[in-house]
């Protein structure tokens, strides 16, 4: 076994790693604040190459490897979790479910352009019916000769605002039994007409993110954007979360170790009865659960990525990556509020931004409760990966 990163990984991760401690550091607690995107970060994103950070070359992208994805991510989300949800939906949802389903022409029609960062997508599964419940969609998709006809709404859409291509899943057989069957999924342009489009105000986290609502009203798409075999939507949409959770997991890892680093420092500077208040065991033992769980979860997510550097199936290992990883950024963004006492609980210091940001990754992608019962029936044997007709590609060196 070889844990050591390549010399192209380390030189990503100091590239992502002082882009973010320039460029997003210095104004992220005011766009938090005013609930404001940053427009300005994506083209300096897409210059950087992170928007096709690991889409082959020839579709437009850096052409680097699943690992480096992870390690932008989780230096990303070391300072601003709103860009680790830009990477998780553009790249992972839309662009790498295009790169395993797309034909050639389609990857040629919107990869490119995505890859590059002249256009920037989004992925559209969730309903405010229709959350882990994947297949109780109401949106529908008409097929009337060479075209599709959608209707429907869809919610809680990162970038709802701000992408210029979904990836929309909607049904278009309401009798397939089971009902999972019935769905298929189209690429949709934002100018397409009875496209709308709206922000969701009042979230916890992630403030300085776009997420929204897409509403649907006889919008026509032509059949060629229609992405896989009609009625196979569903296996590209668990494909997608496949990626979209690599991303947030290794996301949650670099917040975890975001509040191990304010802990470790905070600790060092404050004192308490003498001393400085690191001495005291109970804060220790805080500090020591964080510096255990960044390791762990890096180790995950680092796995993931190996397998798909492979082109292995890994649905389990990212959904471990992704249940562990988020629970443990969560705990401790509340430990590290903890040791920071009154402070914490002011936006003086960023600890408190961590802890309302960490808390939507254990609903997101797949609820901690989700992930549990899919490793319990993992263990248990009742559930096992199938092939696909298309498999994610492995890295081409």
């Amino acid at each position: 076994m070889d844990f050591s990163l390549t010399p192209e990984h380390k030189m990503t991760r100091q590239m992502v790693r002082e882009f973010a401690k320039r460029e997003v550091a210095p104004t992220i607690k005011e766009y938090d604040r005013t609930h404001k995107v940053n427009l300005d970060i994506l083209p300096r994103m897409a210059e950087l190459g992170l928007l096709g950070i690991c889409i082959p070359t020839r579709y437009g992208g850096a052409g680097m490897d699943y690992i480096c994805l992870g390690l932008v991510c989780e230096e990303l989300e070391r300072v601003d979790t709103s860009l680790r949800v830009v990477m998780s939906v553009h790249v992972g949802l839309n662009s790498l479910g295009l790169l395993q389903w797309g034909t050639e022409e389609q990857k040629q029609r919107w990869l490119v352009p995505q890859a590059r960062g002249e256009r920037y997508a989004a992925g559209a599964m969730s309903e405010p019916d229709a959350g882990s419940d994947v297949a109780a969609m109401r949106a529908t998709a008409r097929r009337e000769g060479d075209v599709y006809v959608l209707n429907g709404e869809k919610m809680w859409i990162s970038l709802a605002t701000v992408a210029h291509n979904f990836l929309v899943f909607a049904r278009t057989n309401p009798r397939a039994d089971p009902p999972h069957r019935g769905i298929s999924v189209f690429i949709v342009e934002r100018e397409i007409t009875g496209v709308a489009t709206g922000d969701i105000h009042g979230k916890l986290g992630v403030r300085a993110g776009s997420t929204g609502w897409i509403s649907l009203a006889d919008v026509e798409v032509p059949v060629e954007n229609r992405i896989g075999e009609e009625g196979e939507g569903f296996k590209v949409a668990m494909s997608c979360l496949d990626n979209g959770r690599y991303t947030v997991a290794a996301g949650a890892t670099g917040l975890i170790r975001a509040c191990l680093e304010a802990s470790v420092k905070y600790a060092r500077e404050r004192r308490t009865f003498g001393q400085e208040i690191g001495q005291h065991q109970l804060i220790q033992q805080m500090i020591a659960r964080m510096a255990r769980d960044y390791e762990m979860a890096q180790l995950l997510y680092l796995r993931a990525g190996w397998l798909k550097n492979q082109g292995r199936r890994n649905t389990r290992e990212t959904s471990l990556a992704k249940w562990f990883a988020t629970e443990a950024s969560f705990a401790a963004a509340s430990d590290a509020v903890q040791i920071h006492g009154a402070y914490g609980y002011s936006d003086e210091y960023d600890v408190e931004r961590y802890l309302r940001n960490a808390k939507g990754a254990c609903i997101y992608e797949g609820s901690s409760q989700i992930h549990t019962l899919l490793q319990a029936q993992y263990a248990l044997g009742y559930r096992e990966d199938r092939p696909l007709r298309c498999e994610l590609p492995g890295y081409e060196e």
